[in-house]
């Protein structure tokens, strides 16, 4: 009695592994039951140990549930689609605090995208998400450094969580200096029309709106296109909730 129930308890186990097998292979989302799932055999297991391990510190310390997926290919599907598919499967983060994220990568099709879940859209907004893909990711990626961009794409959400990332200075003295020569060129401008102005006698009101009135730096879209509102120990996700917020981008 006790070797068939061993038997049937196998067989049902078998039978489990098969069944995920055959929703993953029509649905094209992978069940994910490990904080660092790489379908691309890109890392090697020194690499996937450390990243494994440093995911599983910063959800010890902050209950905040990181997960990274790398794929082949999306198959011609939108990244942020495919990441919302994986979401609503496999419940990344913790029931009522939705506090999961997804960093998922398409390693052949060249596209990154971080998922952010309900509870903190407010820290790691989409706006932060793509400086992040900006900073941290694509420089690497680029390279053929993944361990490295998925390394510090981690290392920089914690640092978020916190209160405590900013952009790289080269990043910001370059936005900074471009915002200078903008300035200088408006005064310039305005200046000119206003000595024109003078020397005709045309009157002051109207035109100034000309030059200030319709927002002339265009700051609304600094940031690029995105949607939204971006070893040891055992691993579960745990419930969580998506509603959108995050960013992607190529490289």
């Amino acid at each position: 009695m006790t070797t068939h129930r061993s038997t049937l308890g196998k067989l049902l186990t078998l039978l489990c592994v098969v069944l995920t097998g055959l929703v993953t292979a029509q649905t094209g989302i992978p069940r994910i039951v490990d904080p660092v799932t790489d379908l691309t055999n890109t890392l090697d297991k020194v690499q996937y140990t450390g990243l494994r391990k440093q995911i599983i510190r910063f959800e010890d310390s902050t209950s905040n549930q990181i997960v990274v997926l790398m794929v082949p290919t999306l198959d011609g599907q939108e990244i942020r689609d495919y990441g919302i598919k994986v979401l609503e499967q496999n419940k990344i983060g913790q029931q009522g605090k939705d506090n999961g994220i997804l960093i998922l990568i398409a390693k052949d099709d060249r596209k990154v995208a971080i998922e952010v879940g309900y509870g903190l859209e407010g820290v790691l907004t989409d706006a932060v998400s793509i400086l992040i893909i900006n900073d941290e990711i694509k420089p690497n990626f680029r390279n053929g450094k993944y361990y490295e961009g998925i390394a510090a794409a981690i290392d920089a959400i914690m640092l978020v969580t916190k209160g405590e990332y900013t952009a790289s200075p080269k990043k910001k003295k370059k936005d900074s200096g471009w915002l200078g020569v903008l300035i200088i060129m408006a005064v310039i401008l305005f200046s000119a029309f206003g000595m024109r102005r003078n020397k005709y006698g045309i009157s002051s009101h109207g035109r100034n709106n000309i030059w200030w009135g319709g927002g002339g730096f265009g700051s609304g879209g600094g940031f690029g296109s995105f949607g939204g509102g971006g070893g040891g120990g055992s691993w579960s996700a745990g419930g969580g909730s998506f509603g959108g917020g995050g960013a992607s981008g190529s490289w």
